[in-house]
């Protein structure tokens, strides 16, 4: 059985998820990285220094070689157009979340791989972690029953030096875009689809522009209901990136926790430990629950979503998460903003194409 040829993989934007992205390339054995598109000087010198080709824009990386796929971890606001080049020229893209910073912008590129069928991946890797996997497939399978009420918990601190740069001080640059997308993400893939939001936030802590805080429910199609405590200022051991292992640079957590709990009506589900609670006989309060530990494969989830690129690219698999997914994703983490600032319940409209922004 011969193995898939190494793919090359242009990195679009050198900052701290494209260095990441590049990390895992230099380490793989089914892809490489084959260039680095960053206008600034420190861009330059980051790829000089890790001996990769440099460009100082797209157009120029393309008159050199056309990639087999590209990852495009520039900021939000010009995802757009460096996707609409990037999809003309035939190259499979993943582009880093948010997809844009507007629903306009994330519309038009899904339109634009739709009418081209060149496929465009959304980095939500969350879906590639083999603790996700397994607990799609519980659900999945029915374990839980009817999905009847989740809590999650993401609460971290970020350092002062993060708010260095402007735009993290202002709306858009907060927890809810950065990182309450994530679980937005998980919620749609997991448990259903959202049909109301209603949010609360506040940046009483800190005190510039954007939120520090937030506090979410939602309504999913099934009837169940999401709750979500969101905090990038409280000193704590609750979120997803530090008890699940995904990105190293994290320490280990002196104790396990769980960040989210799954309750339905058949079993309930901690994660990320994959903890499954059940009864062995009838369902009564009465009655002794059983704990069962399913255990999983650790892998990293950005190799993974490199191999989903890569394969895309190849024409052998589909995307595990597209254009379009990534569009509904961020009308929902759009709408927990809008709720906040006006104080009322939105309401989703089923999965069509999105209007404005």
């Amino acid at each position: 059985m011969t193995s898939a040829p190494v793919s090359n993989v242009l990195l679009v934007g050198a900052g701290a998820i494209g260095r990441l992205h590049a990390r895992e390339m230099r380490a793989c054995t089914f892809c490489t990285l084959s260039g680095v598109v960053d206008p600034t000087p420190e861009g330059h010198a980051w790829a000089d220094s890790i001996g990769v080709a440099w460009f100082p824009t797209l157009a120029d990386a393309l008159v050199a070689g056309r990639p087999d796929a590209a990852i495009l971890a520039t900021p939000n606001h010009t995802h757009r157009p460096l996707a609409r080049d990037l999809i003309e020229s035939g190259i499979v893209t993943l582009v880093e979340k948010p997809i844009a910073s507007t629903l306009e912008d994330a519309q038009a590129i899904v339109d634009a791989s739709e009418a081209t069928t060149i496929p465009v991946l959304v980095g939500h890797h969350r879906r590639h972690n083999p603790i996700i996997r397994t607990a799609h497939d519980l659900i999945g399978q029915g374990r839980l029953g009817r999905i009847v009420s989740v809590a999650v918990l993401a609460m971290f601190h970020k350092p002062d030096d993060y708010f260095s740069a402007a735009w993290r001080r202002e709306a858009g640059g907060g927890p809810i875009l950065i990182n309450l997308i994530h679980e937005i993400d998980l919620v749609r893939h997991l448990y259903g689809e959202i049909v109301s939001v209603h949010a609360m936030s506040s940046n009483a802590t800190r005190g510039f522009a954007v939120e520090d805080t937030a506090s979410v429910l939602l309504r999913l199609v099934g009837g169940g209901l999401v709750t979500i405590a969101l905090s990038d200022c409280t000193v704590a051991p609750w979120s997803w990136d530090l008890q699940s292992g995904e990105i190293d640079s994290y320490p280990s957590p002196a104790a396990p926790v769980t960040t989210s709990v799954i309750a339905g009506s058949e079993g309930s589900l901690a994660l990320p430990s994959i903890d499954l609670w059940h009864y062995q006989k009838r369902q009564d309060w009465y009655e002794p629950l059983t704990r069962e530990t399913t255990g999983y494969r650790k892998e990293s989830p950005y190799v993974a979503q490199l191999r989903n690129l890569c394969a895309v690219a190849r024409g052998t698999q589909r995307p595990v998460v597209d254009a379009r997914e990534g569009l509904l994703t961020l009308r929902a983490t759009l709408a927990v903003t809008d709720s906040a600032r006006s104080g009322t319940t939105i309401t989703l409209p089923s999965n069509t194409p999105c209007e404005g922004s």
